[in-house]
């Protein structure tokens, strides 16, 4: 059993000015996905899937398929607005994705094995794909139904030119994950401290806390209980123009009731992405010090 990777590809880079997901950071205007697949391959991973828009469909696969056919497999799925469950028969004027746990849900029929997530615009580092994998193989092997996270520390997960929403988690003394929360517009305040904002007011972070970038090991059993707790979510906040169903407010719900174990998977991989086009010239630096320590060949498909 070789696990899936469901790259979260959909965004359209309202902050970033563009579609950063197809911007390039190496010194062959690689993208960051690119370096992401590069270690996936290498870890064991079989098939990639990418969740996208149709808008941009043509031109993604265009730049994908050639540097990855021979050397994993590849789907598409699209994520748009009107993909909703069938027990939900509603019509909804929505114009913003619903979010990133709809965005694995739309995926539902393409995979059928163990699958890790991850966002495109994120660095996750080598050994993290290879910790994941492993993960991933075991829960096939073991029939266990437990999922996981790979955890960052918030401090590193910052960007210096504007707010970003993080997955703020708390570890418990058993050491599986106890909680989950999707906190919004957090950033570090010229006082030092960081903030995020909670409706009405702000409340601090400590810069410690362990965060989920969205590198997640799932089962194929997330699409079922991703399906019914979408529906609740749609009765109740679907109208709203701007709520968005997180993976954290499913996951924390399968924990709160005992449905199942999150395992937190500990890297020493570091991290790193880009929000805004501002962070774009710090991202390339790191890309560069990666490929002078030969974490990475100069030209990564060795394409004519």
């Amino acid at each position: 059993m070789k696990p899936t990777l469901l790259v979260l590809a959909a965004g359209m880079g309202s902050r970033y000015g563009k579609l950063k997901q197809m911007d390039g950071f190496g010194p062959n205007e690689e993208t960051i996905i690119e370096y992401s697949l590069y270690d996936a391959i290498k870890a064991g991973f079989g098939k990639v899937v990418f969740v996208i828009r149709e808008s941009f469909a043509e031109e993604f696969k265009a730049y994908f398929i050639p540097k990855l056919i021979g050397k994993i497999e590849v789907s598409f799925i699209y994520q748009e607005t009107h993909m909703l469950p069938e027990k939900f028969d509603k019509c909804l004027d929505r114009q913003k994705p619903w979010g990133t746990a709809h965005a694995i849900w739309v995926a539902k029929n393409e995979i059928n094995e163990p699958f890790g997530v991850i966002n495109a615009d994120d660095y996750y580092g080598t050994e993290s794909y290879s910790i994941l994998a492993n993960f991933l193989k075991s829960q096939y092997e073991s029939g266990s139904t437990d999922y996981a996270v790979v955890g960052y520390y918030l401090r590193n997960t910052l960007s210096e030119h504007g707010t970003v929403n993080r997955g703020i988690c708390q570890k418990g003394e058993n050491g599986f994950l106890a909680s989950v929360r999707e906190c919004i517009k957090i950033k570090r305040e010229d006082d030092g401290v960081i903030r995020y904002v909670n409706g009405e007011d702000t409340s601090e972070l400590d810069e410690n806390s362990l965060v989920s970038m969205n590198m997640w090991g799932f089962l194929p059993s997330y699409f079922d209980y991703c399906e019914k707790l979408f529906v609740d979510f749609l009765n109740m906040e679907g109208e709203k123009p701007d709520a968005e169903f997180f993976i954290p407010k499913l996951i924390d719900h399968l924990i709160q009731n005992k449905i199942l174990n999150v395992q937190v998977l500990d890297t020493e991989s570091d991290w790193f992405g880009v929000t805004y086009q501002e962070d774009k010239p710090f991202v390339s630096e790191k890309i560069n010090s990666l490929l002078e320590k030969g974490v990475y060949p100069s030209r990564l498909w060795n394409l004519e």
